[in-house]
């Protein structure tokens, strides 16, 4: 794992070294009233750059709307810190609005044990962290383990079976969602086609670097879907207003839809989130498919892998 951020501009250092901040702060704070051991004791053993800025790829594009996120492992030393209660405060404070955070923050944590049983098993995911991440903050002693190798044959079916279970899952979101149009329940609608579309984006993860984070952030997971696949944008255009808002409301439809009284959402904007969403499935398949399609050829080539 590296240490430096010398391929990274200066400000773009100094954000990450301000992000580091925030995060360890907000931590603390999250902490400092709890009476359990495990919690009052915890810690942040690691803080790991990974992704496009780690890489060297990021995408700062403002005509096409697009900004690559700073994305961050965060190992603690106990699975109890994991829950969002302890670290809302930290992606709160992480919102791009101020002179010293710009870039999007995206945050994932996880146990070092939990971690290291991922490296064991070969998981992509954590595999290319460890091979090409910038450790931010690093705890003398918490040791990550090298990665093992992943058969083409175990992550094949491991991916078929995210395919069919999440994909079924989608279609039955799906089908509640279209019912519910018919039935003249907009809310409960708009919250069947939230569902549908995390179920998609978490099959799009889980088939092809077999991770997902537990998240119903439909923007979070959007990009995290894109990041994978350029073609995915294509299920939402950006360039109207309508457009725009059409998205954010299936967004906040996970909790507004169902427990607040001023949701509201229109027939036509449910028409469009209903096409939309329709072609993300459509995207989503392709992209699955043509994964397992690959993953197929390496067995096939390759027996003993």
């Amino acid at each position: 794992m590296k240490k430096s951020l010398d391929h990274l501009p200066l400000r773009k250092q100094a954000e990450l070294r301000r992000v580091v901040e925030v995060v360890r702060e907000s931590f603390e704070e999250a902490i400092s009233t709890r009476r359990a051991a495990r919690l009052k004791n915890g810690k942040i053993l690691k803080i790991i750059l990974y992704g496009s800025y780690a890489r060297g790829d990021w995408v700062h594009d403002p005509v096409g709307r697009y900004f690559s996120d700073f994305d961050l492992l965060i190992v603690v030393n106990h699975e109890d810190l994991t829950d969002g209660e302890f670290w809302h405060d930290a992606e709160n404070r992480l919102m791009p609005l101020g002179p010293d955070i710009r870039t999007p923050v995206s945050l994932i944590v996880h146990g070092l044990d939990d971690v290291n049983e991922q490296l064991d098993r070969g998981r992509y995911f954590f595999a290319d962290i460890v091979r090409e991440g910038v450790a931010l903050h690093d705890t003398p002693g918490a040791k990550l383990h090298k990665p093992a190798d992943l058969k083409a044959a175990v992550a094949l079916e491991e991916a078929e079976q995210h395919f069919e279970k999440w994909m079924s899952s989608a279609a039955g979101a799906q089908n509640v969602a279209r019912l519910s149009i018919e039935t003249n329940q907009p809310n409960w609608a708009a919250f069947m086609l939230h569902q549908t579309a995390e179920h998609l984006y978490h099959c799009i993860l889980l088939v092809v670097t077999l991770y997902s984070a537990k998240a119903h952030n439909l923007a979070f997971l959007r990009k995290k879907g894109e990041a994978i696949d350029a073609r995915l944008a294509e299920a939402w255009p950006r360039e109207t207003k309508f457009e725009r808002r059409c998205f954010e409301l299936l967004r906040e439809a996970y909790v507004k839809a169902r427990y607040s009284k001023h949701y509201k959402i229109s027939a036509e904007e449910l028409a469009w989130l209903t096409e939309r969403v329709e072609v993300l499935r459509g995207l989503a398949t392709a992209v699955c498919e043509e994964r397992l399609t690959q993953l197929r050829d390496e067995v096939v080539n390759d027996p003993a892998a």
